[in-house]
């Protein structure tokens, strides 16, 4: 479709240079609303009842409808307010960002993040069942495309209101900011292997200290707090005693209070906010940045960091306090670039909106009514929520060997109806999810993998094996059918904030996999799916498997 297009095209506009995208959009709005013209007279809305090709106009004209309100009552006007504010002017300058400017465009932003919400749901309430050929196709795309804006529209109304307080416009601020390893699973993303203390204030940016995830759980004989019975189930009360397992449970709403307790017991430092990436988000502000020498001498880039701070650092250092070492100095000389003002601004919100949308990037803040404006975006990390359209799954992943291992390990995951409901009448449908995880290591792993790497057995587990520890949340509102393995193996239960949690354990020796199947019913209108799956060391694939009724969604990390 025409519309999809063109707002693919005023989406590159903006990315490319907001400042001047104003003749664009003007350009690609008035094609909109002629098209929402042609598709609104009554001769078209006679033809919308036909049978068979009514359908298709019917969802050609909610798409053109949805085109007009998101270029001209979202975009059209944002662009107006931004006209004297250059995004340039978020660009650091001596270590400060300068966010004055971001007051003018609360209101306009907030009104864009509505109309474009407004106009996605248009696209996505298209019953697609009776859709043919390129017609399926094209609601399809504009469905991923409408969706995209109104998350970045979202993000950035979220972002005008937060910036000015988190860079501390009103006082000092902290933040303690936990840089996860992808090597080593943990729920959502990897263990805390650095954590970063970073104050704010007055828009100045600083660096205050620098810890391992190792030497902030040394000396912890019991839980910094006690933990609920139902996470003490799942997770025993490892999340409580151990820096590095924090996020393993799933719902950084939980984590973040969590780790600010424990970086406050460990240091003596009470901070307002917590901020966790990964080595993915790292390498996306590199692409904005450009390269960075390190103090070994080495060079990062967007293109090498992920396989150096995940694999080649263990080739490299054999001794962990080193590995430690050279992963904050690398994670502190992308932040030093960042604050340096080097790259496109543009570039650098661009690649950090991928990785919030990826949720790769997480915030909590203690402060109430900051939390309340996170609350329900990407980045709060929460557990996935299932509503009267969509069933959502959690699938989390956990090394359970004390190794590195995860950095080889693969999962493919797809969901699947077995029927649809009648033009969204309720129904009893099952749901069904398909996991397999493959070790993709070496066959001669046990030697030829750093001893670190495959943890040398320390933990019962044979070099060279990756053992995942993985958690399914099932769908609220769903009643479990099935769950086994390939292997007949079933799993342990729990439930976490209202959850059915299902546990399996597995041991995968190199160059072998896994499979897992869990199905699940209920009488619902739900006619789409989705996943959120641990994001994996793999910046090719968002972790979100989506599924229609008439269509099965998969992500493979290539």
């Amino acid at each position: 479709m025409r519309i999809e297009a063109e707002t693919t095209d005023a989406s590159s506009a903006l990315a490319s240079d907001p400042s001047a995208a104003g003749s664009t959009l003007g350009r690609l709005s008035a094609d909109a609303s002629a098209a929402h013209d042609l598709t609104s007279d009554p001769i078209w809305h006679l033809a919308e009842g036909t049978p068979w090709i009514g359908p298709q106009l019917r969802a050609f004209g909610t798409v053109a409808a949805a085109g007009d309100e998101l270029l001209g009552e979202a975009l059209m006007p944002l662009v107006t307010a931004t006209q004297d504010t250059s995004f340039d002017a978020l660009k650091p300058v001596n270590g400060r960002i300068d966010t004055s400017g971001l007051g003018t465009l609360v209101a306009p932003a907030q009104t864009a993040a509505v109309s474009a919400a407004h106009a996605a749901r248009q696209v996505d309430d298209i019953n697609q069942t009776p859709l043919v050929g390129v017609i399926s196709r094209s609601v399809d795309k504009s469905s991923t495309v409408f969706d995209q804006a109104a998350r970045g529209l979202d993000a950035l109304s979220r972002a005008t209101r937060l910036l000015p307080d988190i860079l501390g416009q009103n006082g000092e601020r902290s933040y303690l900011v936990l840089v996860q390893n992808n090597a080593e699973w943990r729920s959502l993303g990897g263990i805390a292997g650095t954590a970063i203390l970073l104050k704010t204030n007055q828009g100045a940016i600083s660096l205050a200290a620098t810890e391992s995830g190792t030497s902030l759980s040394s000396g912890i004989k019991s839980p910094v707090v006690d933990l609920p019975a139902d996470v003490q189930n799942i997770y025993e009360t490892r999340p409580a005693r151990f820096f590095q397992n924090l996020t393993q449970v799933p719902d950084f709403t939980f984590d973040g209070p969590l780790a600010r307790e424990m970086y406050k017991q460990r240091t003596g430092v009470s901070v307002d906010g917590v901020i966790a990436l990964d080595p993915v988000v790292l390498s996306y502000l590199l692409r904005a940045t450009g390269p960075v020498a390190l103090p070994d001498g080495s060079t990062l880039s967007a293109e090498n960091a992920v396989k150096t701070l995940l694999s080649d650092v263990y080739q490299r250092y054999p001794d962990p306090s080193v590995q430690d070492a050279f992963f904050a100095a690398s994670t502190g000389a992308v932040f030093n670039a960042f604050l340096e003002g080097r790259g496109s601004t543009v570039s650098l919100l661009t690649n950090l909106a991928t990785a919030a949308d990826q949720r790769r990037v997480l915030m909590w803040s203690a402060d109430p009514d900051e939390q309340a404006i996170l609350d329900g975006s990407s980045v709060a990390g929460e557990l996935p929520e299932t509503n009267d359209e969509t069933a959502r799954f959690g699938v989390y992943l956990n090394d359970g060997g004390g190794s590195k291992m995860s950095y080889y390990v693969t999962p493919d995951v797809s969901l699947a109806w077995d029927q649809c409901a009648p033009d969204g009448r309720n129904g009893p449908r099952q749901l069904t999810l398909r996991m397999r995880l493959r070790n993709t290591a070496p066959t001669d792993a046990e030697t030829s993998l750093p001893r670190y790497v495959t943890a040398n057995g320390a933990f019962g587990t044979a070099p060279g094996t990756a053992t995942v520890v993985n958690n399914v949340y099932l769908p609220e509102g769903f009643e479990l059918v099935s769950a086994e393995t390939a292997t007949g193996t079933g799993p342990s239960t729990g439930t976490f904030e209202g959850r059915q949690v299902l546990t399996f354990g597995f041991q995968l020796l190199p160059q072998t996999s896994a499979d897992l199947t869990v199905t699940v019913r209920a009488t619902s209108t739900a006619s789409k799916a989705e996943a959120f799956i641990t994001p994996t060391a793999d910046a090719g694939i968002d972790p979100t498997v989506k599924a229609t009724c008439e269509a099965t969604g998969i992500a493979t990390l290539q």
